[in-house]
């Protein structure tokens, strides 16, 4: 089997300053390539950088909201300018918020959507001119096993996994004649500070460090999908084959627990 390998290559993580970003930035830095950290909290990059003893000449912190196209523009001149480009992107931001009928505002669908599908877009609109001049090139999304329904209080996060799991796939069928691989990441319920606010049981949770060495190992495989653990991706397969009427009278059951 062929392996991937991170060595002296240029990685892209954005949303490392905390959860499974970080932890994929602690096991990245053993793997002496070039790292170039994306966050909204700059503050968090710089401590981590400390932390992980990174020189300056093999690596690159920068404040970014992946959410504006102009951000994820201006911080790929900069990566241009010091690194030449990116060899293997981990498009890892992501942003979720419970809404409920309650607290239902468009301004969390546009929160949503911003980071989770158009914080993909963004970055992939940049990356392609020069992946497919060079015909290859990795683009690793993370999407979530919480794309296949609609559930109660996430429907803005369901409805945009969902949405970057069918970009990423349209993507990944269109661009391996250039050599470029597209593969796509779909955790289970991992503790990340998001996670943390959910207030609905969460089976099966995992520990990032956990998460972050699934999806490396995932990614030097190249593995079309990366999906873990396997209980959650069957429960999840499961629950997306039952009939749409069946799926809303149980799960409108469960909301009246």
């Amino acid at each position: 089997m062929v392996v991937l390998k991170f060595n002296n290559r240029v990685v892209l993580v954005t949303g490392a300053s905390s959860g499974i970003g970080k932890a994929i930035v602690v096991q990245l830095a053993k793997e002496n390539c070039k790292l170039v950290l994306l966050a909204r909290r700059i503050e968090l990059l710089e401590q981590l950088s400390n932390e992980l003893h990174l020189t300056n000449d093999q690596s690159l912190i920068i404040k970014c909201d992946v959410s504006k196209k102009e951000d994820v523009a201006y911080a790929y001149g900069l990566i241009k300018e010091k690194f030449g480009g990116i060899d293997i992107a981990i498009l890892n931001a992501g942003y979720g918020h419970e809404v409920s009928v309650e607290n239902y505002n468009s301004r969390f669908a546009e929160d949503t959507f911003g980071s989770n599908i158009f914080g993909i877009v963004y970055w992939v609109e940049q990356l392609l001119p020069k992946f497919v001049e060079k015909k290859e090139g990795v683009i690793v999304g993370v999407s979530s096993l919480a794309d296949n329904r609609g559930f109660s209080g996430s429907g803005f996060y369901c409805a945009s996994k969902a949405a970057a799991s069918i970009f990423l796939e349209g993507l990944r069928v269109e661009l391996k004649s250039y050599g470029i691989k597209v593969i796509t990441v779909k955790p289970g319920f991992v503790r990340t500070p998001m996670t943390d606010k959910n207030r609905f049981k969460m089976p099966l949770l995992m520990e990032p460090e956990q998460a972050a060495l699934n999806i490396l190992d995932g990614i030097k495989k190249e593995k079309r999908i990366i999906q873990f653990p396997w209980q959650m991706v069957f429960l999840t397969w499961l629950v997306g084959m039952l009939p749409g009427s069946f799926y809303e009278w149980l799960a409108g059951r469960q909301n009246k627990k």
